[in-house]
């Protein structure tokens, strides 16, 4: 079958299934599969066009249709999260802040954590004095806070050490499918900053970690569509341990 045929076989199949409703809210208790692959330019120039025909982009993306992600990661005086992710530990947890864009006025504290192979995150929305806070080590409010997510990250800083790490930053493009609740997203131009301070500013310039690739990630709930499956396949690629924050750390 030509590679328009393929297509065009893809696109019928979308056209039954796809709503145009936003794809649902994740709860907090759902956990979801998530598998990452680290791809070439060339791949991702294919890849990134075939899905273009096939899937609406996030709403919130600029004219471009991408949008720059920006995190500061957490972690450990002994850098558990880093190691138990290299170890490829069954269970663990990092937490991370985290705005899009250039908008510092909305930043969210997020615990992602994998369980058997699966993923969960939650979140919490912060004010950029309470993120300056953190960044001064001022926790009494995480405690005072009545959220969950909150005193459970204060109860990290302060039992486990957790303090910033790296900064993590790179521009997505992310497309929808709403049976199976299923995100597809490519991570491009990732790049990294040591310093906490200068996570709250979005013009400064960040370290590149990888000048010739690409990490495509792939969500969704129970299932995974066979449309989506055979869009994201890129020929000799399996799924494999790709963690943009393990990337970063190699800078340290």
């Amino acid at each position: 079958m030509t590679t328009a045929a393929v297509t065009t076989a893809m696109t019928m199949t979308m056209m039954t299934t796809m709503t145009t409703e936003s794809y649902p809210a994740i709860s907090a208790t759902n956990l979801r599969h998530e598998y990452k692959h680290q791809i070439s330019l060339r791949e991702d120039l294919v890849l990134s066009q075939r899905l273009r025909k096939l899937f609406p982009r996030d709403k919130n993306a600029s004219s471009n249709g991408t949008y720059r992600v920006t995190s500061l990661y957490f972690d450990t005086p002994y850098d558990n999260a880093l190691r138990e992710k290299l170890d490829g530990l069954n269970r663990r947890e990092k937490f991370r802040l985290r705005y899009y864009g250039t908008d510092i006025s909305f930043i969210r504290l997020e615990k992602k954590w994998k369980e058997n192979g699966l993923c969960g995150k939650r979140s919490a929305q912060l004010t950029m004095e309470q993120v300056k806070k953190l960044l001064v080590r001022d926790y009494e409010y995480l405690l005072q806070s009545g959220n969950p997510l909150l005193i459970e990250f204060y109860s990290k800083l302060q039992g486990k050490g957790l303090r910033p790490k790296t900064i993590v930053s790179y521009d997505r493009e992310a497309f929808l499918f709403a049976p199976g609740n299923v995100r597809i997203t490519l991570d491009r131009a990732l790049r990294t900053g040591l310093g906490s301070i200068d996570f709250l500013n979005p013009s400064l310039f960040h370290m590149k970690v990888m000048e010739q690739s690409t990490v495509l990630e792939v969500k969704y709930d129970a299932f995974l569509p066979d449309l989506v499956r055979m869009a994201v396949q890129v020929p000799g690629r399996q799924a494999a341990a790709c963690s943009k924050y393990a990337l970063c750390r190699r800078y340290d």
